[in-house]
């Protein structure tokens, strides 16, 4: 049966078709954000203790949730979340399932110097060209939609254009299959995708088979400071959180009080 993956991977495959009809490789390389030296996400993250590794996303909507927050400018919110002082921001640019687009990173990449991370479904080597072209300073590989040997290939080519990688994986086997991928992030993801069922237990069962040397990202389902310790005493070094805050009417305010809380918690 074809999960929501599945259907966002197809739509996926005909928008990047198209857009390097309309824009080339090579029109993304003469860029002026293309030749800036990028934020390191990974160095932020273990360097900054008092903002806890989050890494707090502008997201519109979702497959799961048809609105989220579609009333505010992406430049409002991420500047909130960087007055807040987060390690860092993700963007996320699919339009079709997600509301968002690739011109929101570059807004976001404007208005903050925080690392920005470019959240959507890679499949291809373009993708990765317009992610630095737009400003990002990491992406996003997922490896349920991806091989083993495309995985290598973009985590490549990201790194020679001096772009982070967080790779995503939910269980065991897509953690076991991609060991060896020299990325500087892995993060594990608490949704099934199939059920949309959020359990951070998934996060707690999977840290004793991460790498010692990459940075461990908790995502999803994360909604408390509690939550927060737990993961952060397993072992994690960051958190991507979206929809706890934009639900909000100010979610730079809502990260703000959600740093405070976790620094009573952990010390």
């Amino acid at each position: 049966m074809e999960n929501i993956l599945d259907k966002i991977i197809q739509q996926k495959k005909k928008e990047v078709m198209l857009k390097e009809s309309l824009v080339s490789r090579k029109q993304l390389e003469h860029s002026e954000l293309f030749k800036r030296h990028t934020f390191s996400l990974s160095k932020q993250i273990k360097t900054s203790p008092l903002s806890f590794g989050i890494i707090a996303e502008h997201k519109r909507r979702s497959p799961s949730k048809s609105s989220i927050n579609t009333s505010l400018l992406v430049q409002e919110v991420l500047e909130a979340y960087e007055n807040a002082r987060v390690s860092g921001a993700s963007i996320l640019t699919d339009n079709s399932f997600f509301g968002g687009s690739i011109e929101d990173l570059l807004l976001a990449r404007a208005t903050v110097k925080l690392p920005l991370l470019r959240k959507d479904f890679i499949i291809e080597e373009y993708q990765v060209i317009e992610a630095k072209a737009f400003g990002a300073d990491a992406i996003l590989l997922i490896a349920a939609a991806l091989t083993k040997q495309q995985v290598n290939s973009l985590n490549k080519l990201a790194q020679n254009l001096g772009l982070e990688v967080l790779l995503e994986i939910h269980n065991l086997k897509e953690l076991e299959q991609n060991i060896d991928a020299p990325v500087q992030l892995i993060g594990v993801n608490n949704r099934d995708l199939t059920s949309f069922e959020v359990n951070i237990e998934n996060s707690l069962s999977l840290i004793k088979n991460i790498p010692e040397e990459v940075v461990k990202i908790s995502e999803s389902g994360i909604n408390s400071a509690e939550a927060i310790k737990t993961l952060h005493d397993a072992g994690y070094d960051g958190f991507l959180i979206g929809e706890h805050f934009m639900k909000t009417h100010a979610p730079g305010n809502a990260a703000h009080e959600f740093i405070k809380e976790i620094s009573q918690l952990i010390v």
